[in-house]
C-alpha cells in the first residue's frame, strides 16, 4: 500500500492547483475495488473533504466482485451450450445453456437481480465517502456523485483500430450521439448459439459457440489486467468534489443541501452505490433531490448524458433536470454538448431507477469517446484540467440555481 500524505489546504491556492493535489495524490495507488489501497483513497478524500470545510465519514459498503471473471464464466458457458446445440442430438439442451447464460449475462450487466453473482460471490467490504456542505439544514439536496475506485485494463479497451475507422467516415462520428455498444458484441455469440441450438441450425449454433468463446477470453484478458491510474476515470470526479467544498466554504450556499458522494467499487458494474442509496438516497424526498453524477470529466470538451443502458436503453429520471443543467450552461458560457447517452453502466442508473432526478456529466474526444478510456495511459499528466475545472464551475452553479429557486 502506498502511504498518502497528508495535505492541508491553502486558502490561497487555485481551483487548478486543488485539482491537481488531488489526481496527483491518488492516482500511484492501485484502486481495486475492495482493496487496501481502495480503503486508504476513501480515508484520504474524507480527510481532504473535511479539511476542506465539507465534514466527511467513510461508510463500509458490500459489493460482490470479480465482473469480468464473472462475465467470462457466462460467455464460457454460452460457448458450450452452442458446441452442444452444433450436434445431432444437442439441440434442445444446447439452447437450455446458452440461453440461461445469455440471459444472466444480460441482467448482470444491466444491474438486474443478479442472481448468477449472488450464488457464486460472496460479499466483500468497499468504501464510500460521503460529506455535507452547503446549507445543512436546507429541505433540498443535491447529490454530487463520484467514484473512487479503479479499472482493469484489456486489449479490448485499445481504440486505435476504431479511430482508424472513424477517421474514414467523420459524418458517422458527428452523426452518432450514443457510445459503442460493447456489451452488444459481448452478446451476439450467446444469442447466436442460443438461436441456432434452438431452430436446429447447427452451422448457427456452432458460430456463437465460436463467438462466445471469443468474449469468455476477451473477458478473462481484461480480469487478468493491471489497475490503471484511473486519473480522468474517475479521480476528476473525486479532485471535482473537494474542489466544489472549497468553493462552498468560500461562497457560501444558503436554501441547499449538497452531499458530495465518492462511492467505492463503481468499476465492478456498481457496487458501492447500492449502499449509498439504501443507507441515504432512499431516506430522501424525491420531490426534493436531485443527483449530479460527474464521470470522467478530464477530456477535450463536456457533455451531459441523458441515459444510459448496456442492452436497453433507460433514459434517466427526469429532463426537466438535465434542462436546467443545460439552461446553467448556457447561461454560465459553459461549452456542454446534450443528447449523449451511453451503452455502458454508471453509477446513475440506481438513482434513476429510483425515481430521483438524475444527470451524468461527462467529457468526450473528437470521436465522442471517453480519453484513455480503461488504459495505462489514464495518467495524471494527460488529463486536461480545463474541462475538470468546467465540469466543477458548471456544478456549483448548477446547486445555485437549484438553491435560487428554493426560495
Amino acid at each position: 500500500m502506498s502511504t498518502l500524505a497528508a495535505l492541508t489546504p491553502d486558502a490561497a491556492r487555485t481551483p487548478e492547483a486543488t485539482l491537481r493535489e488531488v489526481i496527483e495524490a491518488l492516482a500511484p495507488l492501485e484502486r481495486a475495488a475492495g482493496s487496501e489501497d481502495e480503503r486508504a483513497a476513501a480515508h484520504w478524500i474524507a480527510d481532504r473533504l473535511t479539511a476542506a470545510g465539507a465534514p466527511a465519514a467513510v461508510e463500509t459498503a458490500k459489493f460482490r466482485g470479480d465482473w469480468a471473471a464473472l462475465i467470462a464464466s457466462l460467455a464460457g458457458a454460452a460457448a458450450v451450450g452452442g458446441a452442444v446445440g452444433a450436434t445431432k442430438r444437442g439441440r434442445g439442451l444446447g439452447a437450455v445453456i446458452a440461453g440461461t447464460a445469455a440471459a444472466l449475462l444480460a441482467d448482470d450487466a444491466s444491474n438486474g437481480l443478479r442472481p448468477y453473482r449472488k450464488a457464486v460471490r460472496e460479499e466483500r467490504d468497499t468504501w464510500n465517502v460521503v460529506a455535507e456542505t452547503g446549507d445543512r439544514d436546507a429541505e433540498r439536496t443535491l447529490v454530487v456523485l463520484a467514484h473512487h475506485d479503479a479499472a482493469h485494463t484489456g486489449a479490448i479497451f485499445d481504440p486505435s483500430l476504431g479511430e482508424k475507422v472513424l477517421d474514414r467516415i467523420p459524418g458517422i462520428v458527428e452523426r452518432r450521439d450514443t457510445s459503442l455498444p460493447f456489451w452488444w458484441l459481448a452478446m451476439v455469440g450467446p444469442a447466436l448459439a442460443t438461436v441456432g441450438s434452438a431452430s436446429g441450425r447447427r452451422g448457427v449454433a456452432a458460430a456463437g459457440a465460436a463467438l462466445s468463446a471469443f468474449s469468455a477470453a476477451t473477458f478473462a484478458d481484461i480480469h487478468r489486467g493491471e489497475i490503471v491510474p484511473g486519473a480522468n476515470d474517475n479521480l476528476t470526479a473525486v479532485a471535482s468534489l473537494v474542489a466544489l467544498a472549497e468553493a462552498f466554504r468560500e461562497r457560501p450556499l444558503e436554501g441547499l443541501r449538497v452531499q458530495l458522494v465518492s462511492c467505492g467499487a463503481e468499476e465492478e458494474l456498481q457496487g458501492g452505490i447500492y449502499g449509498y442509496c439504501e443507507k441515504h438516497l432512499a431516506a430522501m424526498d424525491r420531490e426534493r433531490t436531485w443527483v449530479l453524477n460527474i464521470e470522467t470529466v478530464g477530456g477535450p470538451s463536456l457533455a451531459l448524458v441523458e441515459g444510459e443502458g448496456c442492452f436497453v436503453m433507460e433514459d434517466y429520471y427526469d429532463r426537466p433536470f438535465r434542462d436546467l443543467i443545460g439552461n446553467v450552461a448556457d447561461r454560465e458560457g459553459t461549452p456542454l454538448r446534450r443528447g449523449m447517452r451511453s451503452r455502458a453502466s454508471t453509477d446513475s442508473v440506481l438513482p434513476s431507477r429510483m425515481g430521483v432526478p438524475t444527470a451524468t456529466v461527462v467529457s468526450i474526444d473528437r470521436y465522442k469517446q471517453l480519453s484513455n478510456y480503461h488504459l495505462p495511459s489514464d495518467t495524471p499528466e494527460n488529463v486536461c484540467y480545463p474541462t475538470v475545472a468546467c465540469a466543477v464551475d458548471l456544478a456549483e452553479a448548477v446547486a445555485r440555481e437549484l438553491a435560487k429557486r428554493a426560495g
